[in-house]
């Protein structure tokens, strides 16, 4: 993903204060495929120094994917992985404040097995657990379980709705009963019931997603491939929401290179960017479903920025900033899901340098949600 530098940015949307929090590196390599960038291992004790330093400098949530296989190449990325929902109870038990965001996948683990979990995750968390639904992307993870189904983008969504409305009556109801497309339960119980309810989390880009988020989550993460594209997906969530009684936040998700001015800041992106691990990245978009010789001919293509799995800004504290303020000003959103190169050396100056110059912006003293 390349860098973007927004247009001009629009005023802030009204209502609560945006959210900032931290997407955890629980997989090996983290968020960067290249040789030349820091690689996190897929250790509890490290992800529990970073979800502990994001809620010190005063980040709101931490959150954690759930991965089952890695995608090769030199770096052999994200080939070492820690379990999400397990990993985000230790977590939890760790730190005080910021919210717990744990993922779980829709089309492997049934909505009992997830309504139980995350009744246990919302009482070890005093009420911060967040539940994160996927529904299988990456074939390569399931079929090596001899659980993939190649459903349609229509039903896929089918299924995690119906998935998701279990889980939500399994959390409320004494007892279960029901025959669906994809799930049967017969008096199926789950008790005790999660006091509050987890806050549920989806990422989607597609209309059949935005439809799903409306009616289902509290929080829906977009991509796009400009500002303007993701104002739009942000307004219909918000809009589909609304016209059912609902409020949907919209979030979306940047990585940070910082460095004391913007000309260290992207020396350190340029690095970054020439060990890019262009058989890891064919990997990745084979499993996606891109043919192989195709998936193989962009990576050949591909340059540094590729190296970057998400959208990224790099600056010194002041450019990443604006930038910040201008993406959540111009999509309308109500938060991001930040990435960082080096967790334990670029947290602390995020907090120090831009995160009060973020909540000062937004109305909000100090960092507590």
């Amino acid at each position: 993903m390349s860098s973007v530098t927004p247009r001009g940015a629009a005023a802030p949307s009204p209502g609560l204060p945006r959210e900032y929090g931290v997407f955890l590196p629980n997989a090996a390599g983290g968020w960067l495929v290249s040789t030349t960038a820091p690689y996190p291992p897929a250790d509890y004790d490290h992800n529990k120094r970073i979800a502990r330093l994001a809620e010190e400098v005063g980040l709101d949530f931490v959150m954690a994917m759930s991965k089952w296989r890695g995608f090769g190449g030199s770096t052999d990325h994200w080939g070492e992985t820690i379990e999400s929902m397990t990993m985000m109870a230790g977590i939890a038990e760790a730190t005080e404040r910021v919210k717990i965001w744990a993922t779980v996948h829709a089309n492997m683990q049934h909505p009992a097995f997830a309504a139980k979990v995350f009744t246990t995750l919302q009482q070890i968390s005093g009420g911060r657990a967040g539940m994160n639904i996927v529904n299988g992307s990456y074939a390569d993870e399931f079929e090596q379980m001899g659980l993939w189904t190649a459903l349609s983008r229509e039903e896929r969504y089918r299924m995690t709705a119906e998935w998701t409305h279990l889980v939500d009556r399994l959390w409320s109801e004494d007892s279960v009963t029901h025959a669906g497309e994809f799930f049967t339960l017969d008096d199926c119980q789950s008790r005790p019931h999660p006091s509050p309810r987890p806050t549920v989390i989806n990422a989607g880009t597609s209309a059949a997603g935005r439809a799903y988020q409306a009616e289902h989550v509290d929080g829906a993460f977009l991509g796009a491939d400009t500002l303007d594209e993701m104002r739009d997906s942000s307004r219909d969530v918000h809009e589909r929401a609304a016209a059912l009684g609902r409020t949907v936040k919209t979030y979306t998700m940047l990585t940070v290179v910082l460095g004391d001015d913007d000309a260290e800041a992207e020396r350190r992106a340029e690095e970054y960017g020439r060990g890019i691990d262009r058989v890891a990245l064919a990997n990745m978009r084979r499993s996606w479903g891109m043919p192989e010789e195709r998936a193989l001919a962009w990576a050949e293509g591909a340059d540094g920025q590729q190296a970057f799995q998400t959208v990224y800004v790099a600056g010194g504290p002041e450019r990443v900033t604006e930038h910040i303020l201008s993406v959540v000003d111009t999509a309308e959103l109500d938060g991001l899901m930040l990435i960082f190169p080096d967790y334990l050396a670029d947290l602390p100056v995020f907090g120090e340098r831009v995160l009060p110059e973020l909540r000062r912006r937004d109305g909000r003293a100090g960092g507590a949600a």
